[in-house]
C-alpha cells in the first residue's frame, strides 16, 4: 500500500528523489550520462502521470576532485571538499539542466546548508522557494552546499536533506536511490543469509541493523544516514523508500516490482510540527521526571515543576530537546524562557516563580502548542 501510495499523484502529488554519488558518477570520476537519461525518462514519465519531482543530487564533490586531481574523492580535508564542491557543481547542475532540456522540462538549482532548513525563517523561504517552482512546472535539483558548509553547519549526507526538503516541499513520499537495494537484516556481502526488510519500522532492532559506513567510498552516507532520513520523514508525514538505483530506470523498476524498503509515514502534523520534528539541532536541553513524561504524553504542556534541570545557553523562542529520566528525548518544542531563567525555575511550583524571577511569570516552559512529541 505505501508503495502505491509513493507513486500515486492522488496520495503523493510531491515526490523527493535523491541520487547517491556511486550511481551518478562512474569510478574514474565521470558522470554516467547515460545512466542518468534513465533517471530523466522516469521523471518525465512521473510528471505526464501528473507528480511534481524534486531531485536531491550528490555528485559535485566527486566530480570536482577529478577535474582537480585530488586525492581521496575531494574528502581529504574540508578546505578540499569546499574546492571540489565548487568545481564541480557547475558540471552537475549542466548535466541536469541539458538531459531536463531535451524532454521539454526546465531545471533550478537550489544549494542549501543546514542552517537554511533549521532556521525557521530561513526554512519558510525555502520552502516558498519550492511551491513556486514546482508551480511553474520546473524541477528542483537540490544539494548540500558544499563550497561554504563547515562540520558544524552541515548535514553531511543527501539523505536527511532529501528528507528535510521533503517537509519543506510538503511532500509525501521520498525515494532514496543508493547503491544497496534497501535495508537488510545484516551485511550481505558477509552473510549469505540475510534477508530484505521490504517494511520497515523505526524501532530498536531495525536501527542496529544500520551500517554507518558508505559503501563505494565515494560519498558519504551509508544505512544509518538513512534511518536517520527515515525518522524525519516520518515524523513529517511522509513515506520513505530505499531502492536500488545501479540498474537503467530504477523508479519505474521499483514500481513494477516494489523491491525495496519502505518506512511508512506517521499521521502527518502541522507545518510547524513537522519542522520541529526534523529538525537536526537544538539549542539546549531540559531534563524532566518520569511524571512530566507522563503529563506531555497525556498532550500537557511542560510546567517548571517537571523539570529537573535545564543545559545549555537557549533563549526564548529557541528550539530545546526535552529529556526523560532514561536519557531520550521524548520531545522537542520552542522555549517560553531563556537558559539562564530555565535553570533557576527549574522543580519549582508556579507559585513561587513571580518572586524567583520578579515579574509575572508565563505558565509553561514549552508549551504544547509549540511543542511536538517525537
Amino acid at each position: 500500500m505505501t508503495r502505491a501510495a509513493l507513486f500515486s499523484p492522488p496520495s503523493c502529488p510531491v515526490l523527493v528523489v535523491k541520487i547517491g554519488s556511486s550511481l551518478l558518477v562512474a569510478p574514474d570520476g565521470r558522470v554516467r550520462r547515460d545512466w542518468l537519461a534513465g533517471i530523466v525518462a522516469d521523471v518525465a514519465a512521473r510528471r505526464a502521470a501528473g507528480q511534481r519531482i524534486i531531485l536531491v543530487s550528490s555528485g559535485a564533490i566527486a566530480l570536482g576532485a577529478r577535474r582537480l586531481g585530488l586525492p581521496g574523492g575531494g574528502r581529504a580535508s574540508l578546505e578540499d571538499a569546499q574546492a571540489a564542491a565548487a568545481t564541480g557543481q557547475i558540471a552537475l547542475s549542466q548535466t541536469w539542466a541539458e538531459l531536463l532540456g531535451e524532454r521539454g522540462i526546465t531545471a533550478a538549482q537550489m544549494l542549501l546548508t543546514l542552517d537554511d532548513l533549521e532556521d525557521r525563517r530561513r526554512y519558510l523561504n525555502a520552502s516558498a522557494t519550492l511551491a513556486r517552482l514546482l508551480a511553474l512546472g520546473v524541477v528542483p535539483v537540490v544539494n548540500e552546499n558544499d563550497s561554504v558548509a563547515t562540520e558544524e553547519i552541515r548535514f553531511g549526507d543527501n539523505d536527511r536533506l532529501a528528507a528535510r526538503v521533503a517537509l519543506a516541499a510538503g511532500a509525501g513520499g521520498v525515494v532514496l536511490l543508493s547503491d544497496v537495494d534497501g535495508l537488510y537484516t545484516a551485511d550481505p556481502a558477509r552473510d549469505p543469509s540475510a534477508t530484505l526488510v521490504a517494511d520497515a519500522t523505526l524501532d530498536a532492532a531495525t536501527l542496529a541493523m544500520a551500517d554507518g559506513a558508505s559503501r563505494s567510498g565515494m560519498g558519504s552516507g551509508g544505512m544509518a544516514a538513512k534511518l536517520a532520513a527515515a525518522r524525519i520523514a516520518h515524523e513529517g508525514g511522509a513515506h520513505l523508500a530505499i531502492v536500488g538505483g545501479a540498474g537503467d530506470r530504477p523508479l519505474s523498476a521499483f514500481a513494477d516490482t516494489a523491491r525495496g524498503t519502505v518506512f511508512a509515514a506517521s499521521a502527518r502534523r502541522g507545518a510547524r510540527k513537522a519542522w520541529l520534528a526534523g529538525r537536526l539541532t537544538a539549542r539546549g536541553r531540559i531534563l524532566i521526571d518520569e511524571g512530566a513524561a507522563d503529563a506531555l504524553g497525556r498532550g500537557a504542556s511542560l510546567l517548571p515543576a517537571g523539570a529537573r534541570a535545564a543545559e545549555g545557553r537557549f533563549a526564548r523562542g529557541d528550539v530545546v530537546d526535552i529529556v526523560g529520566a532514561d536519557g531520550r528525548i521524548v520531545a522537542r518544542g520552542l522555549a517560553e524562557y531563556d537558559g539562564e531563567e530555565a535553570r533557576r525555575i527549574a522543580g519549582r511550583r508556579s507559585t513561587d516563580l513571580a518572586d524567583l524571577l520578579g515579574y509575572a511569570p508565563r505558565a509553561a516552559l514549552v508549551h504544547r502548542d509549540h511543542m511536538v512529541m517525537l
